[in-house]
């Protein structure tokens, strides 16, 4: 009787190991032939990219479809301006130049940082020589683009803006 228990036993032990190599071996690592590039992380065979890079192995850079001319109005305290700003590369891959914001003129250069796949953000941004500091971002959208940012003055009053714009 114990002699078939033991065989019982050690038949049963066998299925349990043979289940559990065979269960593990079809597991595969999905990220195993995948190559996520600038940095990105592969996470179930998918890449996450960083901040500035966007595709299916992070191979292309975010901030080249926000490059061009954009013409559009700027609402700031209930006054309207007509602009023409200029999106362009920076040496940085993450962020871009953005030339004459708020229609402050073309001797004003701010520098954005991609956030996201459609956004630039603008932090403490110099926007004139009058001591101004622009704060805000754009959002973009195919060939249309939003700018809410608000600038703020030497002495502490501020206006609040918001831009709409069409590429050119």
């Amino acid at each position: 009787m114990k002699f078939i228990r033991n065989i019982a036993f050690t038949a049963i032990a066998s299925f349990a190991v043979f289940s559990m190599v065979t269960y593990t071996a079809c597991n595969k690592d999905a990220c195993k032939d995948v190559t996520c590039n600038n940095g990105g992380t592969c996470i179930n065979g998918t890449c996450a990219c960083p901040d500035g890079y966007e595709g299916t192995n992070c191979e292309t850079i975010t901030r080249e479809k926000f490059l061009g001319t954009w013409k559009g109005s700027d609402v700031c305290n209930n006054n309207t301006y007509n602009v023409t700003l200029t999106v362009s590369s920076s040496s940085d891959e993450v962020r871009a130049l953005v030339n004459n914001p708020g229609g402050f003129g073309n001797s004003i250069t701010i520098t954005g940082r991609v956030s996201g796949t459609n956004k630039l953000t603008f932090s403490d941004q110099s926007a004139g020589g009058t001591g101004r500091i622009l704060n805000g971002t754009m959002t973009f959208n195919g060939s249309s683009m939003t700018f809410d940012y608000t600038v703020t003055d030497a002495v502490g009053g501020s206006d609040n803006c918001a831009g709409n714009y069409a590429k050119q």
